[in-house]
């Protein structure tokens, strides 16, 4: 198993999302396809790691080896996961990215 497959196949089950669901959701027509890169047998393009990066709230040089993410941006992502709205409607995209701005201005004001 390659380094790119072992990281792709811990954020998704990190995220709790079937192998289906990922490759739906990044336009693929076939999950076979996406388990491919999961197992190590053939690798996406790189329009189509950018979009796995995008989904995964990752670098791409992250899903290639290069480095490891913010441990702190995981455990966010973690936690905004598991959260609701105030309405009891799933965390938007919008309302992600404003949580994580709150939270390390917040962090940051702190020190």
């Amino acid at each position: 198993m390659s380094e790119f497959s072992e990281r792709l196949t811990n954020l998704r089950e990190n995220k709790g999302w079937s192998k289906t669901y990922v490759a739906k959701t990044i336009g693929l027509s076939s999950m076979q396809t996406y388990a491919n890169w999961e197992y190590g047998r053939t690798e996406p393009d790189l329009e189509t790691t950018a979009k796995l990066a995008n989904l995964f709230n990752v670098s791409t040089d992250y899903l290639l080896g290069r480095k490891t993410p913010d441990n702190n941006d995981i455990d966010l992502d973690r936690a905004i996961d598991n959260a609701m709205s105030f309405d009891g409607k799933p965390v938007t995209e919008h309302d992600r990215k404003m949580m994580k701005q709150l939270w390390k201005a917040y962090m940051a004001g702190k020190e």
